[in-house]
């Protein structure tokens, strides 16, 4: 749905992109990277508002610069909060779809629609300069999603809502994305995008860190060992057999909890799929099992430091 193909973007003598590259095809991609990193000037290049300084950009096959086309089955919601004060959020969303070319009857009801699944219904009819912030990240949405776009670019979209809120967005794009839709969200704030999906572009000073799925990027870095804590009801037996294990590095007992173990290794993968052998040979009861590693910020700072 989405590509880049060698992509820079210069803003004079200031490089905003370095040479990215990458394809979406559906679904949910996270935009990820601290302030700075470039994903602003992405998303304006995929929404077709700036042309790229050198490479290709398409939106389901097309350019998206000035096209028509694009526009008509592109869904846009910016992080900017300008919005038309005097007009109710209804109003505003019906203007959003009458530009968008829906009329009449279709168009009441789509815009009631929209505005019952952002969670709009009580604050529909009243002005937008008396919203809140997160009242118009949810009226940005809605206007985003009435024309039933086939791709949705949201810059972002969690600012200003509350645990409840994030929750029924969250549950909004997975029902999107179900349908069809292919998703892709900025964030530089890591947790919010990390139980909607696994498929992360990683941006940091203009370039393309990484792409793929957490844990398959967490592979990637070997010479960054992954961490994994464990609860057992024999914590010494269980270390002195662990650190016997050819996929493990280290292993120490926490003073703290005496029953915690934590242990490093180079190779996730074949812990796991010898941890259970083990588990049974020596009758050992696992009461917990994580691996701190396993999450977008612990993939990104190894990425960025690395």
């Amino acid at each position: 749905m989405i590509e880049l193909q060698r992509v820079s973007r210069w803003y004079g003598q200031v490089i905003a992109l370095n040479d990215v590259s990458f394809s979406l095809q559906g679904g949910i991609t996270a935009l990820l990277g601290p302030n700075g990193a470039g994903k602003s000037s992405l998303l304006k290049l995929v929404t077709g508002q700036i042309r790229p300084t050198t490479g290709q950009v398409q939106v389901l096959g097309k350019q998206p610069f000035a096209n028509q086309w694009v526009y008509a089955r592109m869904g846009y919601c910016p992080e900017l909060e300008t919005t038309y004060d005097d007009l109710t959020g209804r109003e505003f969303v019906n203007l959003m779809a009458r530009l968008a070319g829906i009329r009449g009857a279709e168009c009441t009801r789509r815009v009631a629609e929209v505005i019952e699944k952002v969670g709009m219904n009580q604050a529909a009819d009243r002005k937008m300069g008396g919203y809140s912030k997160g009242m118009r990240q949810r009226i940005k949405v809605a206007q985003a999603i009435v024309h039933q776009p086939q791709v949705l670019i949201l810059d972002e979209p969690f600012n200003g809502l509350d645990p409840v809120a994030r929750r029924d967005m969250a549950q909004l794009l997975l029902e999107l994305a179900g349908a069809g839709c292919g998703i892709l969200i900025s964030s530089h704030i890591l947790y919010e995008v990390e139980h909607l999906t696994h498929n992360i572009l990683l941006l940091h000073k203009g370039r393309l860190l990484a792409q793929g799925d957490i844990y398959t990027i967490r592979a990637l870095i070997d010479k960054h060992p992954h961490s994994i804590v464990l609860e057992t009801d024999k914590p010494r037996t269980a270390a002195q057999k662990l650190i016997e294990m050819e996929s493990v590095l280290s292993v120490a007992l926490n003073r703290q909890r005496p029953f915690e173990i934590k242990l490093e290794t180079h190779s996730p993968e074949r812990f796991y799929a010898d941890l259970p052998d083990l588990v049974l040979q020596q009758g050992l009861q696992i009461q917990s099992l994580y691996s701190p590693d396993n999450n977008l910020e612990a993939v990104f700072n190894y990425l960025v430091q690395g």
